[in-house]
């Protein structure tokens, strides 16, 4: 169980990264922040919350205007969001 939340943990990092950085594109840092507060909900559980954000990060993975750093950085979470399952 610690593995998993410290995976969600060090993906919450990443796209905090992405949701504060004003070079980003609005529609990105509000789907990044939207998947940090799906990470953030104790109601659910580890896999199910990680699923969810995922979701939310391929959506917007494929928006034409994201810069490739961050498209990158969106990867690097999903990558590790895809080893946490329940």
């Amino acid at each position: 169980m610690a593995e998993k939340e410290m995976r969600i943990s060090q993906a919450i990092t990443i796209l905090q990264k992405v949701a504060e950085d004003t070079g980003i594109p609005r529609n990105i840092r509000r789907a990044a922040s939207q998947a940090i507060e799906m990470l953030k909900k104790k109601t659910l559980t580890p896999g199910l919350r990680a699923a969810n954000a995922i979701s939310i990060l391929e959506e917007i993975s494929q928006d034409p205007n994201m810069p490739l750093f961050a498209r990158t950085s969106i990867w690097q979470a999903v990558t590790l969001l895809e080893q946490v399952k329940d």
